[in-house]
């Protein structure tokens, strides 16, 4: 009796092994977003903080949509720190789709003035996001999908003369 109970739970615990280890092969692999920077304002001037509202362009390469619940992002100007912050803003992007993601960030007054040095001379400036998005997709219980991307933010605005 004692042989018979002992077999029996361990073909129960190999058989739960194989199952969670199927579990986990149902969900596929996500390609991470592509994140840009699409519009920056100031909210708010403190003493010693800006609040500034950026709203980031979420382009899905992925063929399922995706439920992001929540972001965090870093923004570098010029290669230093200029702000951080994060947003619980729920967005659904669409499979091959985009969305304007809004994103609270908040920037020390050195920070600030760290990043934009240089800027009298200067016709663009250079910026770098980093961060996660957070959120879930079908198939899968939750997903954190980091971006990280870089681009020119351009004072002069483009030549539109016909000739």
């Amino acid at each position: 009796m004692k042989n018979r109970i002992g077999s029996t739970l361990g073909l129960a615990i190999i058989l739960l092994n194989v199952i969670l280890a199927g579990c986990a092969g149902v969900g596929k692999q996500l390609d991470p977003p592509r994140v840009s920077l699409a519009q920056i304002q100031v909210e708010e001037f403190t003493g010693f903080e800006a609040v500034f509202l950026i709203k980031l362009r979420v382009l899905n390469p992925n063929d399922v949509a995706l439920r992001i619940k929540g972001i965090e992002a870093d923004l570098e100007i010029n290669g230093k720190p200029f702000a951080v912050g994060v947003s619980n803003a729920s967005v659904t992007i669409p499979s091959f789709g985009t969305e304007l993601v809004p994103v609270t960030v908040y920037s020390s007054i050195m920070d600030i003035f760290t990043g934009i040095r240089g800027l009298q001379t200067a016709e663009q400036l250079n910026y770098r996001l980093t961060g996660k998005l957070r959120g879930s997709a079908p198939n899968t219980m939750s997903v954190t999908l980091p971006f990280d991307a870089e681009g020119q933010i351009s004072f002069n605005p483009p030549n539109t003369m016909v000739k």
